[in-house]
Formats: C-alpha cells, sequence, structure tokens
C-alpha cells in the first residue's frame, strides 16, 4: 500500500456500511478507520444504526438513517467523544460498529434434548421435541453490544441463534412439562403453546437487546418408544370397540380369539 494510500485510509472522510454481508449483524469499521478525519461524514441507510466507543466504553448510538456531520451536528455524543474527535492523533481511537435494525425472520430453534413429563392420560413417561422458528429485531443495542458482542469485528445471525438457543430451550421445555398436554392434545394445542412459550421467553431476548417480534412452533415429535406404547393402547381400544360391536365383552373377545389360534395350530 502507497503512502498516499495510507493517508487516504489514516484520515477517512466518509464512513460508511456500503456493503453488508447476508445475515451480519454487527460490523465493525476498520481499515484505519478509527483515526477519523475531523468532520468526517457518517452515512446510514434505512435499516442501520451504529455505535460508538471510546476506550472500550460505549459513548453514543445512531438509530437514525440518514448523514451526520461528526463535528457539528447535534449528535448525541458525551462530551469526551467530541474532545477527542478535535484531535484524532493515533492515541486517541474510536471504535466504530455498524448493526443491523432490519428484522431478522425465521430464525430456527429446537429442543436439544427430549422434554420428559408423565402423560395425564395414558399415565407413561413420555419424551417430547419441538422445534420452530422467532423474529427479532435489534430495540437496545447497547446492551447486546456490552453483554454479547465483546468487541467482535463481525457478528452473524447464526451466532446470535446460538445464542438463544441456549437460553431459550429450558424455559420452552419446562413449560411443555409442566403444561402436560396429552399426546393426542399436543397438535390441537400448537398455537397456544406457542404463545405461551412467547411469554417465557420475552424477558430474555430483552435482557439482551432484542424485541421479540414473532415466535412459532412448527411442529413436535415424540420417541419411538411411546409411539410404539399409544399404537398398542391404540390397539386396544379398537378391539374393545370390535367386542362391543359383537355384543361381547373385552375379556370373551380374548378368549375366542385364543381358541381360534389354538384351532389353527
Amino acid at each position: 500500500m502507497s503512502i498516499k494510500d495510507q493517508i487516504k485510509q489514516q484520515l477517512r472522510s466518509v464512513i460508511e456500511w456500503d456493503k453488508p454481508q447476508e445475515h451480519e449483524l454487527f460490523y465493525r469499521f476498520t481499515e484505519q478507520g478509527d483515526e477519523i478525519k475531523n468532520a468526517s461524514k457518517l452515512i446510514l441507510q434505512e435499516g442501520q444504526g451504529c455505535i460508538f466507543t471510546h476506550k472500550g466504553i460505549v459513548e453514543g448510538v445512531f438509530e437514525e438513517a440518514g448523514m451526520y456531520n461528526l463535528k457539528t451536528d447535534n449528535i448525541p455524543f458525551l462530551t469526551t467523544l467530541t474532545k477527542v474527535m478535535n484531535a484524532f492523533e493515533s492515541e486517541h481511537k474510536v471504535g466504530i460498529w455498524f448493526y443491523r435494525k432490519a428484522d431478522m425472520l425465521n430464525i430456527r430453534w429446537g429442543t436439544r434434548i427430549p422434554i420428559t413429563y408423565n402423560d395425564p392420560v395414558y399415565k407413561f413417561p413420555v419424551q417430547l421435541r419441538g422445534f420452530g422458528n422467532y423474529s427479532l429485531r435489534i430495540s437496545e443495542p447497547k446492551n447486546f453490544f456490552t453483554q454479547v458482542l465483546a468487541g467482535q469485528e463481525h457478528y452473524y445471525v447464526d451466532e446470535l441463534q446460538e445464542v438463544f438457543l441456549s437460553r431459550i430451550t429450558q424455559p420452552i421445555s419446562n413449560y411443555l412439562a409442566n403444561a402436560k398436554f396429552s399426546y393426542a392434545e399436543i397438535d390441537s394445542n400448537i398455537e397456544n403453546i406457542a404463545a405461551d412459550a412467547k411469554e417465557k421467553t420475552i424477558s430474555i431476548f430483552e435482557e439482551l437487546g432484542f424485541t421479540l417480534t414473532d415466535f412459532r412452533i412448527e411442529g413436535t415429535s415424540f420417541d419411538e418408544k411411546t409411539q410404539k406404547r399409544i399404537g398398542e393402547i391404540a390397539d386396544v381400544n379398537a378391539e374393545v370397540q370390535a367386542a362391543k360391536l359383537a355384543g361381547l365383552d373385552y375379556a370373551e373377545l380374548q378368549k375366542l380369539r385364543a381358541l381360534r389360534d389354538a384351532a389353527k395350530n
């Protein structure tokens, strides 16, 4: 890189996030961009925000799209940052992080391990799994920046997915275990379960600076042992109904079947 290019980068006059990557949530402005030219312009596109830090501390947040003059405009910075930006010596560096304000849609979730509880109708332990998606947006970027981001230069939605999955699975599991829906009731109560599970997890998202805009359960599944047991019970119930139609009780029907099987042998 030539000396001219180095000076051009060091005294950057326009600061913008012009090529955000797909699913990129946070992006640190680098390329010597932390030594910013006096009266630089900050450009924010629709759906973008920007966080400024000084010595690792958040000093200001831009949340509205537009162009800002970092020297003269009335911007929500502390006096400390304004003084720093009048000198722009190399030891006075600010951190600049752009972040995505637009909604993040259809982020996947799923129970890591089966939820075990006693079925209230069939009276034996069942194991249930659930999966679905949720949507959210950043509402308090400073919270997430200080609690999770920790100065990373890039942060993507899939990393966020892992953070929330580790936090929301347990309250959802607790809710389903305590609700104790029977095997046959789960599918007909999916929407109610999703609404209640959303209420249980809203505070988790808010603590990290996000607003949960949607939460869905797409499906559930029981373990093979549970399905086998339910199938056996269904077969017995079908035989009981068949005995009634034949004018017999279930014990008599079983005796007749035993005699039939003995005759065949």
